[in-house]
């Protein structure tokens, strides 16, 4: 008996439920609440997809609802996708959503601009999700600018479709690319660039000159494991200019990743490097910003040649995961360099080399992961493998810069035996707390040695505007207001702005300002 209550109890309670307002539906009446009533999808390349976007729709009744149709407004033929609450398409129909309840509406996009915007370099394409008809609509509205671009992509086997790999001045690589056709040798500001794999700049016998021009205003971008190579009798001719306004970024060639939403802007580590090898000769760069690299350059081009094979000005290296400017074994003349934010080192010397920098600003204020290494690191060797190469640094100046960032020390030396390490630190601001004494002893560090070291200011405020969002700009109260060598000045006149230095000169790549508030 007490089996069958239980039974009939059960049935009762089942009843009741069934006759519950959840399992109710009453057609949507117009008063759908949306958490953004326009979504931003920001910008993207043609033909490459955009990041995935999303918004709540509430329903606020004390009843459940349902929609009659959502749809995007040109239907299937859209650009858009949508995806709610689990399902994908372009349309949809009786969409529910519970008493008090909110769904997740999923938006991305991948556009042609020649399809929608044929002969445009940029179009704005704009749709809107449509919920219900008639009377009772309501719209979240889309907007998406695309970008047109010249596309360079690694060559395929035409039997096997496999992507084909580098050989670089004879060493077969892994690497996935191909080199530039002499058509291609000359990147203009009027379209972006987008890199998939390494570009290398030369003849696959290298024994054919081959120079890689870029010019003011031009803009790279590199997908993922992506960049530019400099072999045997290559030459990378970065010509970028000084802005009319220096506040912008018109005239400057930028390097950079191609995902293009804010939220990418400064992420280190979306691409390779830009690599000068050991063949390569004359490189120069001049007004451009390198940013969001693994290694911002990676220069091995050969000190042997008696000549800087990297000159490099008037430049910015931000947000490296490793190294802003890795050299081996090179010849380099630097002036006006601006480097932080790197994973590693702001700059990195290995097997030596001669370098000779001049107001340049090293400093390095990375706070994404735990570092122990110095803004900038000289040494006269490199392991590879269980092999130790040593080479000599037959010269390391540094003249009327600033080394600093958000560690004690920021200066760090190597020596193995058997190579020199010479070096000299003149007019240069140095950030070397040694709060313990542990290098009391250290003859690197012997800032009394006038032989190494010269007017130098060790520690002191560098005044930077923002050291943690990349603004480098000092303010007046900089440790270095008037400090430079003159002579060292005179050489080059101009900061990196623009501004002339030919007067009580500061140290770094930038003369002091006020700040603003």
């Amino acid at each position: 008996m007490r089996s069958i209550y239980t039974l009939l109890l059960l049935a009762c309670i089942i009843l009741v439920s069934s006759c519950r307002n959840d399992f109710e539906t009453t057609p949507s009446t117009g008063d759908l609440r949306f958490s953004r009533d326009t979504i931003f999808l920001d910008t993207v390349f043609t033909n490459i997809g955009s990041s995935t976007y999303n918004f709540k729709v509430y329903n606020d009744t004390d009843e459940t609802i349902n929609i009659p149709n959502v749809r995007l407004t040109t239907g299937e033929d859209s650009d858009y996708r949508l995806n709610i609450d689990g399902v994908a398409g372009r349309t949809f129909e009786n969409v529910e959503i519970l008493a008090k309840d909110s769904i997740f509406v999923f938006v991305e996009t991948t556009t042609d601009i020649n399809e929608v915007g044929a002969g445009s370099l940029e179009f704005l394409n704009t749709e809107a999700i449509e919920f219900d008809s008639g009377a009772n609509q309501q719209k979240v509205e889309l907007v998406t600018l695309i970008k047109d671009a010249i596309f360079l992509f690694a060559d395929r086997d035409g039997e096997t479709g496999m992507v084909e790999t580098l050989t670089i001045n004879g060493v077969e690589t892994t690497l996935e690319g191909r080199f530039l056709t002499d058509e291609e040798l000359t990147f203009t500001n009027e379209k972006p660039y987008v890199i998939y794999g390494y570009m290398a700049v030369g003849s696959p016998d290298g024994n054919t000159p081959k120079t890689l021009t870029i010019e003011p205003g031009a803009r790279i971008h590199f997908h993922a494991d992506s960049g530019i190579i400099v072999g045997d009798n290559g030459t990378l001719d970065v010509n970028g200019a000084l802005s009319s306004d220096p506040e912008l970024m018109e005239n400057e060639v930028i390097f950079e990743g191609d995902r293009l939403e804010p939220s990418f802007s400064e992420t280190p580590g979306q691409w390779g490097t830009i690599l000068l090898t050991d063949g390569s000769i004359n490189n120069e760069v001049d007004y451009a910003t390198i940013k969001n690299a693994t290694v911002g350059i990676l220069n091995e081009s050969n000190v042997q040649t008696g000549n800087p094979n990297l000159t490099i000005s008037n430049t910015q290296i931000y947000n490296a995961s490793a190294a802003g400017l890795l050299n081996r074994f090179s010849n380099v003349e630097g002036s006006n360099l601006v480097i932080n934010n790197c994973g590693q080192f702001a700059m990195l010397v290995q097997l030596g080399g001669v370098y000779n920098f001049t107001h340049c600003t090293f400093a390095n204020y990375w706070t994404q992961s735990f570092r122990n290494t110095p803004a900038v690191f000289l040494d006269n060797s490199f392991i590879a493998g269980e092999t130790l190469f040593v080479g000599d640094l037959q010269e390391a100046n540094f003249t009327n810069c600033i080394i600093y960032g958000n560690q004690g020390e920021e200066l760090g030396f190597n020596q193995e035996d058997g190579a020199l390490l010479n070096y000299n630190f003149r007019n240069t601001q140095i950030r070397f707390d040694d709060t313990f004494g542990n290098f009391e002893d250290d003859p690197f560090f012997d800032f009394t040695n006038t032989t190494l070291y010269t007017d130098i200011i060790r520690g002191g405020d560098p005044d930077f505007q923002d050291e943690f969002n990349n603004l480098l700009q000092v303010g007046e109260e900089t440790a270095g207001n008037g400090q430079a060598l003159q002579s060292a000045a005179n050489q080059f006149p101009l900061d990196i702005k623009g501004v002339n230095r030919t007067t009580a000169p500061d140290l770094g790549a930038y003369e002091s300002i006020e700040l603003p508030e």
